[in-house]
C-alpha cells in the first residue's frame, strides 16, 4: 500500500575520500540532489544551490515562523503519509493508496469506491473518515542545547536515555502551555540533536474523491516499484475546523478549514531537467547503517520476512477472489503487506547488486584510520568492533523477534486476541477488575463490533494455521517456551486439526462467545483458550529475545556505536554539510525532472503518456485485474480531448525526478521554482531499492503522477469541476 520513494558534489569527494567514497551516502556539498532536509536550515545550507538550480523563491517563502509559507499546505496525513492543500477551503491532495483505508472502509459490495471511485459533488456528501488526521507544522526550534546541557560522557546508557526523556517532556510542555498546539521533540543523527515540532493536529477529515483502482492502483503489484508507470495515484481530502478556525471534534457545524497558504496547480507542464522540489514527511531510512548491518539485512532479516508476506498473501488472495466483501474488507491489509513484501524483495536484490556492502566497509575502513590517529577520538576506536559484536547478537534472535511480529502480532485475529491478553493482569484484582468493567469493557465491544463485522473467520483460520506451522517450524527450539513446544508436539508438524478443534469453541471466535466473555471476563477463560496460550507464549519468547541480558547490552552497544559512528563522521569530514535519517518529520529534497539509464544499452524517457495506458490493458472484464482499464476511460482517451491539459496531442501520466524521497513521502507535492504544484509523488525506481541504506545518486528516481492527469482525470473523467474551481490553476 504505503510505496517508498545527481551531483557536482564529485569533485570535492574524489579530493577528500577517494573514487569509492564519490557516492558516500550521508556526507556531500549543498550541489548534491541527494538529501532529505530541514526546512528551518535552508536558509544557512541549501537556499544558494537551490537557487542555481532553478528556485525562484526565498527561503522565508518556503519557511517562515511569523509568515504564511509553503510549509503552511504541507501535512502529515495520518501519522503515514503526506498531503498538499491545494485550495482555500481546506481540500488536499495525496496519493490514491494513501486514502485506500479510507476508501476501503467508506466501501460495500453495493457501492464499491475501491472499483467504481467516489465523487462528492457538493460538500455535503464528503465522507467522515474516523481517526484520520491532519497535521500542520506551527514551527521547528533546536532544542540540541538544551538536552546535552543534562549529558555527558560518564552517564550509563539507562541514565542518559531518563535525562533525555525528562527534558523532551519539559521542553514539550513548555511549548505547549496555554495553547492549543501539540509538540514532540525527536532525536536526529542518531542522536546527537534534538529538535521541537510544534504543530497543529486537526481531527475532522473527510473524503471528497477518489478515481476507480483501475486509475489509482493501474498496474497493481507488477508494477509497484517500477518504471515506465502509468499510475493515477491520487485521492482528495478536506480538513474541518471549528468556527475559529481551530482543530475539533468531527460536528456536522463544522467549517471547511482556511489554510495560512495553498499551493497553486501549474498545468504548464514538465520538461527534463526542470527545477523540481519535495516537501513531505519521510518515515524511515537507515542511511548510516553499517556494513554489518547490511549482511544482516540481506541474510536474514528480509529473507524471512519475504517468505512469511509470500504466503499470507497467497492466503488473503485466494480468499478475497472468493468474495467481493472479503475482497474489499481485505483490500487495504492486502496492499500494506503485498507492498513490503515487493519492497524487501527489491531491497534485498539491489542492495548486492549496488554492491553495498563493499560500499560501506570502504566507508568504515576511512573511519578506522581516522579514529585511529589522533588521542581524542579513543571514544570512536570501539565503533566497528561493537558493531560486530552487536549484530552477532541480533542474529541470534532474528527468526525469534521477526516471526513474532510477521506471523503472530500482525495477523488480525492474532493482534485481536491481544486485546484480551492487554486486560489479563486485572482479572484477577477485584479492584482493577471493576475499573476494567466501567472504564474499558464498552470500547471493547465496539471494537468487537466492527472486528466480527469486517473480518472473514475462514481466511483468518487458514492464516493461523500457516503462521503456526512456521512459527514452530523456524524460530529455534531453545527460543520457544516450554508450553508452546508442547503445543508444537501435540501438532506433530500441522497445526490444522488442533485448530479445527480449538476454533469451534474458542471465546475469539465466534462475536457471541466474546460478548459473553466481555460481559462476565475471567482469567481462568482466557488461560484455557488455545489462542490466547499461544499469543501468551509467543510473546514471551519475544519479550524474552528482545530484553534478556544479552539481547539488552547488544541493543545499547548497537545504539551508543550508531551516535558515535554518526558524531564521528560528522567530525572526520567538517565541511560537508550532513542531513539525517528520515524519521517521520517534515523535510525537503530539491532536484530536477531527469530520465535514466539502468542498464547498459537501456535509456529511460521521463515521461509516460496515455498511450501506455491502453498498450498495457488487458480486455477483460475482470475489474480486480491489474491492468483493467473500464471502457469509459478507454473512450474518453480515445477521444482524444485532452484540451488544456494535454500536451502536442499527448496526455502526460507520470513522471520522473531525482528527488530523494522514501516511504511517508507518498502523497508529497512536487513543486516548481516558482512555488507551483506540477505533481504528486507516490513511489521510487526498482533499480534503487537500496536507496533507503544507501542513495545511488545515478539511478534513484522518483515516480510522480502529473498534476495534468490528476486534473484531467478529476474534470474530463469523473466530471468534477466543482473541484477545479476551488483550485488555483496557472496557465
Amino acid at each position: 500500500m504505503t510505496s517508498y520513494f545527481c551531483g557536482n558534489q564529485n569533485t570535492d569527494m574524489k579530493r577528500i575520500l577517494g573514487t569509492i567514497m564519490m557516492t558516500l551516502l550521508f556526507a556531500f556539498n549543498s550541489t548534491a540532489d541527494e538529501g532529505m532536509w530541514l526546512l528551518h536550515f535552508l536558509k544557512d545550507q541549501n537556499i544558494e544551490d537551490m537557487k542555481k538550480k532553478g528556485l525562484k523563491l526565498t527561503a522565508e517563502q518556503i519557511y517562515s515562523i511569523n509568515n504564511a509559507c509553503m510549509k503552511d499546505a504541507i501535512i502529515s496525513m495520518g501519522g503515514f503519509c503526506t498531503g498538499e492543500i491545494i485550495s482555500d477551503k481546506g481540500l488536499f491532495l495525496t496519493n490514491h493508496h494513501c486514502g485506500y483505508d479510507a476508501i476501503a472502509d467508506a466501501s460495500t459490495p453495493e457501492n464499491d469506491y475501491l472499483t467504481n471511485g467516489f465523487w462528492a459533488k457538493k460538500m455535503d456528501q464528503e465522507i467522515p473518515v474516523e481517526g484520520l488526521t491532519a497535521t500542520i507544522v506551527v514551527r521547528i526550534e533546536d532544542v540540541t542545547a538544551e538536552i546535552n546541557a543534562k549529558l555527558n560522557d560518564n552517564m550509563s546508557y539507562e541514565d542518559r536515555q531518563a535525562a533525555i526523556r525528562k527534558e523532551m517532556k519539559a521542553i514539550k510542555e513548555k511549548a505547549t502551555k496555554d495553547t492549543h498546539y501539540d509538540a514532540f521533540v525527536r532525536n536526529f543523527f542518531e542522536g546527537n540533536e534534538f529538535y521541537l515540532f510544534v504543530v497543529e493536529r486537526f481531527k475532522d477529515v473527510r473524503m471528497v474523491g477518489a478515481p476507480p483502482s483501475s486509475v489509482g492502483k493501474y498496474g497493481g503489484d507488477t508494477d509497484n516499484w517500477m518504471w515506465p508507470r502509468h499510475t493515477g495515484d491520487f485521492s482528495m481530502f478536506r480538513i474541518y475546523a471549528g468556527d475559529d478556525n481551530k482543530p475539533a471534534d468531527f460536528s456536522q457545524e463544522n467549517k471547511p478549514y482556511k489554510p495560512k497558504h495553498h499551493l497553486p496547480i501549474s498545468i504548464k507542464g514538465v520538461k527534463q531537467n526542470d527545477y523540481a522540489m519535495i516537501l513531505g514527511f519521510p518515515g524511515s531510512t537507515d542511511r548510516y547503517l553499517s556494513s554489518y548491518g547490511v549482511n544482516h539485512a540481506i541474510t536474514l532479516d528480509q529473507p524471512t520476512r519475504v517468505e512469511i508476506r509470500g504466503k499470507k498473501l497467497e492466503i488473503m488472495k485466494k480468499h478475497m477472489n472468493q468474495s467481493d466483501a472479503v475482497r474489499i474488507n481485505y483490500a487495504s491489509k492486502y496492499a500494506q503487506v503485498a507492498n513490503y513484501w515487493k519492497y524487501f524483495i527489491g531491497q534485498t536484490a539491489q542492495l548486492k547488486k549496488n554492491k553495498v556492502h563493499g560500499k560501506k566497509s570502504k566507508i568504515e575502513e576511512e573511519f578506522a584510520a581516522w579514529a585511529g590517529k589522533e588521542d581524542d577520538r579513543k571514544k570512536y576506536r570501539n565503533v566497528l568492533s561493537d558493531f560486530e559484536e552487536a549484530y552477532k547478537v541480533e542474529a541470534k534472535y532474528s527468526a525469534n523477534k521477526v516471526y513474532f511480529f510477521e506471523a503472530i502480532y500482525q495477523v488480525d485475529f492474532f493482534n485481536h486476541v491481544f486485546g484480551a491478553y492487554r486486560m489479563r493482569g486485572m482479572l484477577d484484582d477485584e479492584e482493577k477488575l471493576a475499573a476494567l468493567k466501567e472504564k474499558n469493557i464498552p470500547a471493547f465491544k465496539a471494537m468487537a463490533e466492527e472486528w466480527y463485522g469486517t473480518k472473514d473467520l475462514p481466511t483468518e483460520k487458514e492464516l493461523v494455521i500457516n503462521m503456526l506451522n512456521m512459527y514452530a517450524k523456524n524460530v529455534p527450539a531453545d527460543q520457544q517456551t516450554d508450553a508452546f513446544k508442547k503445543l508444537a508436539a501435540k501438532a506433530k508438524g500441522d497445526f490444522t486439526g488442533m485448530v479445527e478443534k480449538a476454533w469451534s469453541k474458542s471465546i475469539f471466535t465466534s462475536k457471541e462467545r466474546y460478548l459473553a466473555f466481555l460481559d462476565k471476563p475471567s482469567g481462568k477463560t482466557l488461560d484455557k483458550d488455545m489462542f490466547f496460550q499461544v499469543v501468551s507464549e509467543t510473546f514471551g519468547a519475544f519479550q524474552n529475545a528482545r530484553s534478556n541480558p544479552e539481547s539488552t547490552e547488544a541493543n545499547h552497544k548497537l545504539e551508543e556505536a550508531n551516535r558515535l559512528f554518526v558524531q564521528g563522521l560528522r567530525k572526520m569530514n567538517p565541511d560537508k554539510k550532513y542531513y539525517p535519517n528520515a524519521n517521520s518529520t517534515l523535510r525537503l529534497t530539491y532536484g530536477s525532472v531527469l530520465d535514466y539509464s539502468p542498464a547498459d544499452a537501456v535509456t529511460y524517457d521521463y515521461v509516460t503518456t496515455h498511450e501506455g495506458i491502453l498498450q498495457k490493458r488487458e480486455m477483460t472484464d475482470d475489474k480486480t485485474h491489474e491492468f483493467y482499464v473500464p471502457q469509459d476511460l478507454v473512450d474518453k482517451i480515445n477521444e482524444g480531448d485532452f484540451g488544456e491539459y494535454g500536451q502536442d496531442g499527448k496526455l502526460i501520466v507520470n513522471f520522473l525526478t531525482n528527488n530523494d524521497i522514501t516511504g511517508g513521502n507518498s502523497g508529497s507535492p512536487v513543486i516548481n521554482g516558482e512555488g507551483h504544484l506540477i505533481g504528486c509523488a507516490f513511489d521510487g525506481n526498482w533499480e534503487a531499492m537500496s536507496g533507503d541504506i544507501f542513495f545511488e545518486k545515478n539511478i534513484q528516481r522518483t515516480i510522480c503522477v502529473d498534476a495534468r492527469y490528476i486534473l484531467w482525470i478529476i474534470d474530463k473523467y469523473a466530471g468534477a469541476g466543482n473541484l477545479i474551481e476551488e483550485m488555483t490553476i496557472i496557465k
